[in-house]
């Protein structure tokens, strides 16, 4: 019988080698010595470990100690630009695009208008912004490892796209497949808002929360939903989708922009919600009474969810969420009237990048595994 739960050379090796590149990724520049002691593993295995990731063109040795030059120690740091991270938010109007490299730095950004809202002038313009954006940063297009997608939609497990309503021709298809085809790169979609939430989670008001949501409300309303520190997307990929919550509610209570900009019609005889926001910043007692109302609003679609998932925050996002100057006191007081453990209201800190920067994050976890997983193929 072949003996079974010994670990082989191979095994152990790649083990090593990715506890010793998890030691210069956290404390780079570090020395030997250093990498030594933070794992555990003996010097001399260090060494082997040091010189396959060095061939491989993941580590490089550093300029400088970390506190200025080494006086003949040698310290090793992460080869940033050993691959590099395409993120997109794709919007009605707009493609907004940035690479990334493995230390987390934005190498390019850029943003292009669409002249038509729909499918074939996404795909065109997402190819011309790729290249724009390798260009501008001065990188080799075969450095890319993947390109992340948030669109506005739900992505099924068949890869086809369902409840798109701001751009025409994406419902049923297969973006990822063209896009792929078009690009000739690994391509991965995700829902915007569950990206914007992740993005949050990453770099904006969200860091070291476990359990959050993110609410988007501007022309449309949807949510991105962490759970134990990890995305929940639903059985259906779903998750999140607070358009259809309240539906068979007799009385109006959608606070996405159409609705609000009706509102504000009615009542005070302004135009858009940017007027009655600054309105109601003016004092004006009319406006300041339909915020109240955009407010209930919002907290009437927060309370099912902040009572079944028991969130400790929740990140209002969008043209209309990012009013949190005069949001964020009566949605509060609401969810406490309302709810035993109320969750915080915060505003995004990310803005219009949440999204883009979730893309980034998805994009990078995936991108630092793959340059370890596929570095026998770098060349020595």
């Amino acid at each position: 019988m072949a003996a079974t739960g010994r670990a082989t050379p191979p095994l152990l090796r790649a083990l090593n080698e990715r506890t010793v590149l998890e030691a210069i990724r956290a404390g780079s520049p570090i020395s030997r010595a250093e990498i030594s002691r933070r794992s555990g593993i003996s010097k001399p295995t260090v060494s082997l470990a040091l010189q396959s990731l060095l061939d491989a063109g993941l580590v490089r040795e550093a300029e400088r100690g970390p506190d200025g030059p080494g006086y003949g120690a040698v310290y090793f740091e992460p080869v940033a630009e050993a691959a590099v991270v395409l993120g997109l938010d794709l919007g009605a109007r707009f493609v907004r695009g940035a690479v990334c490299d493995l230390g987390g730095a934005i190498r390019a950004r850029q943003d292009v208008e669409l002249a038509v809202a729909d499918a074939e002038d996404a795909i065109d313009a997402i190819g011309r912004l790729r290249d724009s954006l390798l260009d501008n940063a001065a990188l080799d297009p075969t450095l890319v490892d993947s390109v992340i997608v948030g669109v506005p939609g739900v992505v099924a497990d068949d890869g086809t796209l369902k409840l798109v309503e701001n751009v025409a021709g994406l419902e049923g298809r297969r973006l990822a497949d063209e896009l792929h085809a078009a690009l000739g790169l690994p391509v991965a979609l995700e829902n915007d808002i569950n990206l914007a939430a992740l993005g949050e989670q990453w770099q904006g008001v969200a860091r070291g929360v476990s359990d959050f949501v993110f609410l988007s409300i501007g022309t449309g309303m949807g949510a991105g939903l962490v759970l134990g520190g990890e995305l929940h997307r639903g059985r259906n990929g779903a998750a999140g989708e607070l358009d259809f919550a309240l539906g068979e509610f007799a009385e109006a209570v959608d606070p996405a922009a159409p609705q609000v900009a009706e509102l504000a019609r009615e009542r005070t005889g302004l135009a858009d919600p940017p007027a009655l926001f600054a309105a109601a910043r003016a004092g004006d007692q009319t406006a300041v009474a339909v915020v109240e109302e955009v407010a209930r609003r919002i907290a009437l679609h927060l309370a099912p969810v902040a009572a079944v998932a028991d969130v400790e925050l929740v990140v209002l996002g969008g043209g209309i969420g990012a009013n949190g100057d005069l949001l964020l006191e009566p949605i509060a007081r609401l969810l406490g009237e309302w709810l035993p453990f109320p969750p915080r209201i915060a505003v995004s800190t990310l803005g219009e990048a949440a999204v883009l920067t979730g893309a980034i994050a998805v994009g990078l976890q995936a991108a630092l595994e793959n340059v370890f997983t596929g570095r026998t193929a770098a060349p020595a």
